[in-house]
């Protein structure tokens, strides 16, 4: 299966404007940034070419380790990939190299679950009807009040809402019409590919 970078992951041609070690070191901060998350300050002290390029390349260039992990692209179609994007045969085999040496702990990584989100913890909810005011008599304009407490480990937080009822409804509809649609065979195949 050959792997096709889009448009915008095609920043990877900085790569053949450099030293074949600066490639291999690029690869070793791409790996990092993979563990760690982007850091600009390592790659301006590491590689002396300017910051712009190098982060649209390294960018470009964990996408293409990403991508191939995940689809667990054979070592010639991950050449072939390569190939397709211009590059000689020496920097064809660095990339090769750096995609099977770290392949296992890229997969690692990906298959870690994401950050644990806020959740829901408890709903607390009023009505209220101003039933006149001084300019008008006969009003009736009901607002409800939700105080959501969310947990995130060992921390609480409560955020207020306050809506009409007709906006209301439409949320709880939206919410309704996503739940549902998450229950179709076309996003629970989506689902099974990604986990």
């Amino acid at each position: 299966m050959l792997f096709v970078l889009s448009e915008e992951h095609k920043h990877l041609g900085f790569l053949s404007e450099v030293d074949p070690a600066v490639v291999g070191e690029s690869g070793r901060i791409a790996v990092e940034f993979l563990k760690k998350g982007s850091n600009p300050k390592i790659y301006e002290g590491a590689l002396n070419v300017w910051s712009g390029s190098v982060q649209h390349g390294l960018e470009g260039l964990m996408y293409l380790l990403t991508e191939s992990c995940k689809l667990t692209i054979s070592e010639e179609d991950f050449q072939d990939s390569v190939l397709v994007l211009g590059f000689s045969e020496e920097l064809t085999e660095l990339l090769l190299q750096l995609y099977l040496e770290n392949r296992k702990e890229i997969r690692q990584i990906l298959s870690k679950p994401a950050p644990s989100l806020p959740h829901y913890h408890s709903l607390e909810w009023r009505l209220d009807v101003q039933l006149s005011s001084r300019p008008l008599r006969h009003q009736l304009k009901p607002t409800v009040t939700l105080k959501l407490h969310l947990e995130d480990g060992a921390r609480r937080s409560a955020h207020v809402l306050q809506t009409d009822p007709a906006t209301l409804q439409h949320l709880i509809d939206e919410l309704e019409r996503a739940l549902a649609e998450l229950k179709s065979s076309h996003c629970r195949r989506i689902l099974h590919n990604i986990q």
